[in-house]
């Protein structure tokens, strides 16, 4: 079978304005960005807050693996199949930061035959929203150590300014730099660093903003630092807020795409959900439910970490209720759980993989009961998938009255989803769904931290050092504990260990620092050793990316 990015090239597009109209869009509302994506200015087309909302469809996955799942392989590929069930479908998906693209994923537009296009525009540039979140972000931070050169009438103690820069690659050495280097003239030497964009505030602001308006204003609640006396100070207080919006105005705008069958794809913002929290905007969210009759969106990784912020974050702040979720496994992937290695999971292995599908059900419970959302089990099947195993997952699933359904979009498309788009339609109309928080807003920041510790990822304590404790009990002191957590940790395993396949038992969920975003409106917790600055991997997937004389990309998957 060709690769992904040659069943990309060899595809036959529509021309955006073409894609825009089946939404009823009006021409004055598309700003196109060439033939294949363009910008949709929502202000231009007024008459669509009287629609009704359509039906919002949540895929998330099982802990994701070596192995390979293929969330948004099937985010897509359920969208083409209700396309071709004669749905009016539209797909919200994350815009890919080049970090791993150039590092280990090797592109993120879905795969096969259930791709969102331009693969290579979306994989790299796209239409520079990053680029603009990053110069906001670095906006600001210049603006910092600025007003501390010039005199520093708002006393911001160097030591405490908690403000980074970022950039859009892995960059490990960036992590911790020491700047202000070279004499009075570059200002005050001090110790700093980098994240990744998909890390900034900037980017969760952008995700979390319902408007231009809300977007200013939440930038302008962006805590920098604290003063000498030991005030929080605000990127209001710098009078830096104006200028980032401006240069958000156009970003802000959400993305228009086709999938290789002209389904339309809304593809704005993308927070890390290991880090951040992991979906794309509330902006396009909500504009392709008033433009769709079912919206499928997907939240990052695993139901631990992204479906739970999906829920706790961002339904609570947009006030979202999705009315059915899909989880995404794989055998081969259930095998590795079980403590099958890489090497052998083509080999049938009953025992690995029962042992494996204890993650599934734990993800699958948290879905179910802890969030309130009826699911279904998108299987995507390999070749070496034997009889035997397919049986035994089939079973343990009936157990807990859930369905697996066989899907094959990667190789068929939309063909081989539609059995899991009429099962998707079947939760829908069954009207199950009763979501529900993991905690309340009147929790403690304590308290959240250890519902989600306890009930989501299974841990049975819950520990931060003193002075990580006294900041917790700060910032709820300083009246910030009505906010939600974004709990930074790794999403190989519910533990903060990476290497615990499974479900892993008697852990201990371990915060080593807090960061507060006032302006997304959240409280992050950041465990053990996650790094909100990835680094490259030994054979990074920038030695395989590569252009021809013509301009054709290779490389990407």
């Amino acid at each position: 079978m060709p690769s992904d990015i040659d069943i990309a090239q060899q595809a036959t597009l529509k021309h955006i304005t073409d894609i825009a109209a089946r939404l009823g869009l009006s021409d004055e509302s598309v700003i196109p960005y060439g033939r294949y994506k363009a910008k949709i200015d929502l202000d231009a087309n007024p008459q669509l807050q009287a629609h009704p909302d359509g039906k919002l469809i949540l895929v998330t996955a099982i802990s994701p693996t070596p192995a390979g799942e293929g969330k948004t392989t099937t985010t897509v590929g359920l969208g083409d199949a209700l396309q071709r069930l004669g749905k009016r479908a539209v797909i919200c998906l994350r815009e890919p930061s080049m970090g791993p693209v150039f590092g280990m994923k090797g592109g993120a537009a879905g795969g096969g035959y259930a791709q969102v296009v331009p693969m290579e525009d979306i994989n790299l540039h796209f239409t520079g929203d990053f680029a603009a979140i990053a110069l906001a972000h670095n906006l600001l931070a210049a603006m910092i150590d600025n007003h501390i050169h010039h005199g520093n009438a708002l006393q911001i103690d160097p030591r405490q300014v908690t403000w980074k820069r970022v950039m859009d690659m892995n960059d490990r050495a960036l992590r911790q730099v020491v700047i202000g280097l070279g004499g009075k003239v570059n200002g005050q030497p001090r110790e700093d660093g980098f994240d990744i964009v998909v890390a900034s505030e900037v980017m969760a602001v952008f995700c979390l903003a319902d408007s231009l308006h809300d977007l200013r204003e939440r930038l302008g609640n962006i805590v920098i630092g604290y003063s000498l006396n030991g005030h929080p100070v605000t990127a209001r207080d710098l009078k830096a807020h104006g200028a980032m919006a401006v240069l958000l105005k156009d970003a802000i705008k959400p993305n228009l795409v086709q999938t290789l069958e002209h389904t339309p794809a809304l593809l704005h913002g993308g927070p890390f959900a290991n880090i951040a929290h992991g979906c794309n905007s509330v902006i396009a969210t909500r504009a392709a439910l008033k433009l769709g009759e079912i919206v499928i969106t997907e939240a990052g990784f695993g139901a631990d970490l992204g479906a739970e912020k999906f829920i706790d974050i961002k339904c609570r702040k947009a006030g979202l209720k999705p009315d059915a979720c899909v989880i995404v496994a794989t055998i081969r992937a259930l095998k590795y759980h079980g403590g099958q290695e890489i090497s052998a999971l083509s080999q049938e292995n009953l025992q690995a993989l029962a042992l494996g599908i204890a993650n599934l059900e734990k993800h699958l419970e948290n879905v179910t009961q802890q969030y309130g959302l009826p699911a279904v089990v998108a299987l995507n099947r390999f070749d070496h998938d034997t009889a035997a195993e397919l049986a035994l997952l089939t079973e343990r699933m009936a157990r807990r009255g859930v369905e697996v359904v066989l899907a094959e979009h990667w190789a068929k498309g939309s063909a081989g989803a539609e059995k899991l788009a009429k099962s998707v339609l079947s939760l829908v109309e069954s009207a199950q769904a009763q979501m529900r928080y993991v905690y309340a807003d009147a929790d403690s920041l304590w308290e959240k931290l250890g519902k989600v510790a306890r009930n989501i990822y299974g841990a049975v304590e819950v520990h931060a050092p003193r002075r990580v404790r006294a900041m917790i009990d700060k910032l709820q002191t300083d009246g910030y504990g009505h906010y939600p957590v974004c709990i930074a940790k790794t999403q190989y395993s519910f533990s903060t260990d990476a290497s615990q396949r499974g479900l892993p038992h008697e852990h201990i969920l371990t915060v080593r620092a807090v960061r507060l975003c006032a302006g997304a409106e959240f409280v992050v917790m950041i465990c053990d050793d996650i790094m909100t600055m990835p680094g490259l991997p030994k054979e990074p997937c920038a030695t395989r990316i590569d252009i021809d004389d013509e301009g054709r990309v290779t490389g990407l998957y």
